[in-house]
């Protein structure tokens, strides 16, 4: 859990945000915030999952899992989106994936 704090630290502290802005723009109470960052509280999957969208990370960053590393993708964008922000959006599906076979939930 250390490891993961450090990491929503560093990347609050990288997006130039306080915690009450995290907090505003990630959808998690400020004290709810404080509790995680305290490591009172451990952090839920959808809470990181927020928190990690409003720094601009993905879970993996924040949480240390290799998904990123095990990635490669090849993509044409047929819309106009830059390739970096359809990166991330497969990072976080893949992430999600990976989470959901960790704990043996299936994929609906």
């Amino acid at each position: 859990m250390g490891v993961m704090i450090a990491a929503i630290e560093s990347a609050r502290t990288a997006a130039g945000l306080s915690q009450r802005e995290l907090a505003d723009r990630a959808g998690v109470s400020q004290p709810t915030l404080q509790r995680i960052l305290a490591g009172t509280r451990p952090a839920k999957m959808p809470e990181i999952v927020l928190i990690a969208d409003a720094v601009g990370c993905t879970v993996a960053q924040l949480t240390g899992s290799a998904v990123a590393d095990r990635v490669q993708c090849a993509a044409r964008s047929t819309n106009g989106e830059g390739m970096d922000a359809m990166r991330q959006r497969l990072l976080h599906f893949m992430e999600l994936d990976a989470y959901l076979d960790d704990h043996a939930i299936p994929a609906l």
